[in-house]
């Protein structure tokens, strides 16, 4: 069993997925927008270039999104988790990650944790960073 998360974005897919990879590393496997699947004489000409699906892969991680559907809400009731080793790996990842976004916790030390925090990215994406390394 597989168990993945699926990102819902308004018209920014390409531009996340591309922003995660900078930071995390991975390899985006696939990414096709409307214009090029077979929905595209289907679709309306300002909605072609959106993405209709894409996986990306990381560490042996898949996470997966598209452009939802304009009247999608902003995603609400979870959050993507990341767990690293190093304090200082997940430091820069959590700066990054929360650069033009907003932060809901800052990353410190906690009494379950070397370093943890959360933030929405700057597409609206919740996530939380946690050092996994013993307290």
């Amino acid at each position: 069993m597989q168990i993945n998360t699926y990102l819902a974005f308004d018209g920014r897919c390409k531009e996340a997925f591309e922003f995660y990879q900078s930071i995390l590393g991975g390899e985006i496997l696939m990414m096709m927008t409307y214009r090029d699947s077979p929905m595209a004489e289907h679709t309306p000409a300002d909605q072609l270039d959106r993405v209709m699906h894409t996986t990306y892969r990381v560490k042996g991680n898949i996470l997966m999104g598209a452009d939802a559907p304009s009247h999608f809400g902003k995603p609400t009731g979870f959050s993507v988790s990341i767990g690293l080793d190093d304090v200082d790996e997940c430091r820069r990842v959590f700066d990054a990650l929360s650069e033009d976004g907003s932060i809901l916790m800052p990353f410190e030390k906690s009494f379950f944790s070397t370093g943890f925090g959360m933030l929405f990215d700057k597409y609206g994406i919740p996530w939380m960073v946690n050092c996994q390394a013993p307290v």
